[in-house]
């Protein structure tokens, strides 16, 4: 995409990673997904794995791309990742020292769905900033 600075391209790979990686590890290993899905009491399973892999791997590939469909990308991921936190990181339900496990990964969550709006943010800065329009 002409409309950002070649930096963004590995930032968003990068920030993707933890998307894209769970998708392609869900497909190398469906059966695992699946239990996993069933852990969660998710069913049916089959149904929620594919959808797991459609959002992390569609919405990593919008993010990376950038362009007009970035906010779709970023707020699907966005919404997954909020998704999961009444699902798999019950913190305020568990003892405390596994609690205080699942509140740091519910704080990562917040830290990376900030980096999935700021992205947005960026992408929209670079696609006004090489705009003809554009006045510093």
């Amino acid at each position: 995409m002409t409309t950002q600075h070649w930096v963004y391209y590995p930032i968003a790979i990068l920030l993707t990673s933890v998307f894209w990686i769970s998708g392609l590890t869900k497909i190398l290993h469906f059966d695992v997904a699946m239990a996993e899905m069933a852990h969660f009491n998710l069913q049916p399973a089959a149904l929620f794995v594919i959808m797991t892999i459609l959002v992390q791997l569609l919405g990593s590939l919008l993010v990376i791309l950038g362009g007009r469909w970035i906010w779709l990308g970023a707020g699907a991921l966005s919404i997954f990742t909020l998704a999961t936190i009444p699902i798999a990181h019950r913190f305020w339900e568990m003892p405390a020292d596994q609690g205080a496990l699942d509140l740091a990964l519910v704080q990562e969550h917040f830290s990376l769905i900030s980096g999935l709006i700021l992205i947005v943010i960026v992408a929209e800065f670079y696609k006004r900033k090489n705009s003809p329009n554009y006045k510093d």
